[in-house]
Formats: structure tokens, C-alpha cells, sequence
């Protein structure tokens, strides 16, 4: 599977109505991929809108990246957003596909976006790292996604969901108490590139 975050930059008091337009953006007859997730950041750099989108070949994530940079009006937002990135991804091979709360029953509404920086030939062994370490891990709790760049600086990002603040650090604590996280060697594959958002659903986000 394959993945797209955009990341669009938006003034004050404009979140509801560009959420609205992400919703009719993806869900329109002509879109390639799957609205996945739609979050405001509440933690980390502010008013900023995160769109996850999925595709199931970097074929229709390529088109539909052309069908967002060349109508004009990406998100149908253009007249709202400040800026727009679009980051696109590779899941690691064995994670399970992404999938809305209502088919998966993963829940927030607190979610983690983590993206660490990777040294030059980390990649395979933080998937391979990753691959045994986290079925303890998600024990604790669940790891939406974990997918590399495909543009841009090597990096990955990751994705987890809680049930709230106070859980995520419990989680946290709990899972370095018991020795199964950080995987053990993976800290030293990645450079200190790292940084954490962390961002609520929108009424439109399919995951909630």
C-alpha cells in the first residue's frame, strides 16, 4: 500500500470549512485514492490541517498527485490554505492496510504523528526492527501505520492512536518499562531528524 499526508497550513477559524472541501475533494468521481484520515494538530506546529490518504499502487498515487497539483484548487481549498505539502509513502511490507475506524475499530480521537530521520542503509533494518517489536508493542497500543518516504529527505513516518493524553503517556512508559520499545538497535539507525504532531479528527476523518 501506498500513502499520501498533505499538509495544508490554514488562518484562523477556517478549519470546518476546509474540511468540508477535503471531504468533496476526495470522495469526487475523478479522485484516485481513499480518504483515510482528516486531523487538525492540537500539539506540535498549529493550524495545520493532515490529510491521509491511500492508494494501492504508486501509479494512482502518482496520478492523483497531478490531478491535486494541476486543478488549481487543491483540496478544493486553494482560496483557504496558506501552504500545502504533499509527502508521499511506502507502508512497511507487513503492516496491515490502513483502514477507517468503522471496518478496523482502531479509535483515537488522540492521534500520533511521529517522522524520524533515517541514516543511509537504515531503511531495511528499521522495517526489519520494527517488523519484530511491534505485535508486543501494539499489546499496548495500536500503531495505525509505518511507511517510508518516497520524496525527500529519508525518513519515515508513523502513526498511533489513543484514547487520550494521559493514555498515550501511559502507553509510552509502559512499553519502555517493559523493555519492548524503542525496538532494541533501532535508535541507531535513525539521525535526530525527529520530530512528533499531534492532532484530533476532524467531523469528516474516517478515522475518529
Amino acid at each position: 500500500m501506498y500513502y499520501e499526508i498533505a499538509t495544508m497550513t490554514l488562518p484562523f477559524g477556517t478549519a470546518a470549512q476546509a474540511a468540508s472541501q477535503v471531504q468533496a475533494f476526495c470522495s469526487a468521481p475523478e479522485a484516485g485514492g481513499e480518504l483515510l484520515g482528516c486531523w487538525f494538530t492540537d500539539i506540535g506546529t498549529l493550524n495545520q490541517m493532515l490529510v491521509l490518504r491511500g492508494f494501492p499502487d504508486v501509479a494512482r498515487l502518482q496520478a492523483e498527485r497531478q490531478r491535486t497539483q494541476d486543478g488549481g484548487n487543491a483540496f478544493g481549498c486553494g482560496s483557504i490554505y496558506q501552504s500545502l505539502t504533499l509527502d508521499s509513502y511506502r507502508a512497511f511490507p507487513w503492516m496491515r492496510p490502513v483502514r477507517p475506524t468503522a471496518e478496523s475499530g482502531l479509535l483515537g480521537p488522540v492521534y500520533e504523528i511521529r517522522t524520524y530521520g533515517i541514516k543511509p542503509d537504515g531503511v531495511q533494518p528499521t522495517i526489519d526492527l520494527w517488523q519484530q517489536f511491534v505485535p508486543e508493542r501494539e499489546k499496548i497500543s495500536p500503531c495505525i501505520i509505518a511507511m517510508v518516504a518516497l520524496d525527500g529527505p529519508l525518513r519515515f513516518t508513523n502513526i498511533w492512536a489513543y484514547p487520550s493524553l494521559d493514555a498515550r503517556s501511559k502507553a509510552r512508559a509502559e512499553a519502555v518499562a517493559q523493555g519492548i520499545w524503542p525496538p532494541k538497535g533501532g535508535p541507531a539507525w535513525l539521525t535526530t531528524a525527529m520530530t512528533s504532531t499531534i492532532a484530533l479528527p476532524t467531523p469528516v476523518s474516517p478515522l475518529r
